[in-house]
């Protein structure tokens, strides 16, 4: 659990994302960082008193620090201030309907929204992504901060309870914050997550306004917290957290997802690792460059691959739908006897006890050479 909350201080977030082909996404950052792992710490950390983790708005929906629901509770109140269209319809319609759902929460949470007594008429017109109307009015309450979300269950649905039992109470009782508090927070742990970045990394990381980003950058830098740099090759200014270590040489590879907080920001990872990457569930099969779920490979200090992955379960195999190897790659052998190696490892953690590569891509050839 040490080691688990060493990267939660270090990323402060893990995106979730409904997507089962291989793992989970908010999994595999931590193995990427440690390695086999056991997931029961994950879940006991975030589902479990007191929770480390908590799931809001972070970079999209996330598991985040819990040390930081005081600097998220400006988005809370920027969602209270804003128009929500399906909610007005419903509680017009349905004015008990808020108060019910918080009092079937007292009374049985966790719940999810399937579990709140409401006759309605379902419409079939996909208004809201055919939301319930206890659906619409729980995802106000949750990003308003009215409502937590305990856990999700084994369909992946948020269960939805009360602040006070999932939120630990020295967390929620601590004061309200100032908006340039709440800032200063925030852009202080894009900063550290990243190491190095320009204004639209670091906003992006939180997906918070440059302007106000800017001008907390300001404030953590007189304070000795950020420190503006030149990155040699790249335009504008970047930022680097001042306790940032810098090694003279990095080791060791890792597989990244597309949802790794290293690489949230597609053009930062073009920038500084020259990897043009995209994530390509939602293109038809036909124009697909690289696949449907596809992994980086770092090894070392380079992103020197990309391999589309998926866990046939049945079979008991982690299948490399296809490998591609970059451009700027050191020697393909390595890299393919590398990749090997990691493939194995993630393989044995997902109980699965054996790797198959498939004859598509770049790297296809010899890295099935050395998984052979």
């Amino acid at each position: 659990m040490r080691h688990l909350q060493g990267v939660v201080d270090a990323v402060a977030q893990f995106q979730i994302d409904s997507v089962d082909v291989a793992v989970r996404a908010h999994l595999m950052p931590l193995f990427a960082r440690l390695g086999p792992y056991d997931p029961a710490l994950l879940v006991r950390a975030s589902r479990s008193a007191p929770r480390r983790l908590f799931e809001y708005w972070g970079h999209a929906a996330c598991l985040l620090d819990v040390t930081l629901e005081p600097a998220l509770r400006l988005r809370m109140a920027r969602h209270r201030e804003s128009s929500w269209a399906g909610v007005e319809r419903v509680l017009t319609d349905k004015p008990h309907l808020r108060q019910q759902i918080l009092d079937d929460l007292a009374r049985s949470g966790p719940l999810t929204a399937r579990d709140i007594d409401n006759a309605e008429e379902r419409r079939k017109d996909n208004w809201g992504w055919n939301w319930s109307e206890a659906k619409h009015v729980l995802e106000y309450l949750f990003s308003c901060g009215e409502v937590s979300v305990a856990g999700r269950n084994r369909a992946f649905e948020r269960l939805y309870d009360l602040p006070e039992r999932v939120i630990p109470a020295p967390v929620l009782r601590s004061p309200d914050l100032s908006d340039d508090e709440c800032y200063d927070q925030l852009v202080a742990r894009a900063v550290r997550a990243l190491g190095v970045a320009d204004l639209g990394a670091i906003a992006d990381y939180f997906y918070l306004r440059k302007a106000p980003v800017f001008e907390a950058l300001g404030r953590l830098g007189a304070a000795g917290a950020v420190a503006e740099v030149e990155v040699s090759g790249l335009p504008g200014t970047h930022w680097l957290w001042t306790d940032a270590t810098i090694p003279r040489r990095i080791s060791g590879q890792a597989l990244v997802s597309p949802f790794d907080s290293l690489v949230f920001q597609r053009d930062r990872l073009l920038a500084l690792f020259d990897v043009d990457y995209r994530i390509e569930i939602y293109v038809p099969a036909a124009k697909r460059r690289f696949g449907y779920y596809v992994y980086l490979f770092v090894m070392d200090s380079e992103v020197v691959a990309r391999v589309d992955l998926k866990a046939d379960r049945p079979g008991a195999r982690l299948v490399v739908q296809a490998a591609w190897v970059e451009d700027h790659a050191p020697a393909t052998d390595e890299v393919a006897r590398r990749l090997a190696g990691e493939l194995r490892l993630m393989a044995s953690w997902l109980g699965l006890s054996e790797v198959e590569v498939r004859p598509q891509g770049s790297l296809a050839a010899p890295l099935a050479r050395v998984v052979g």
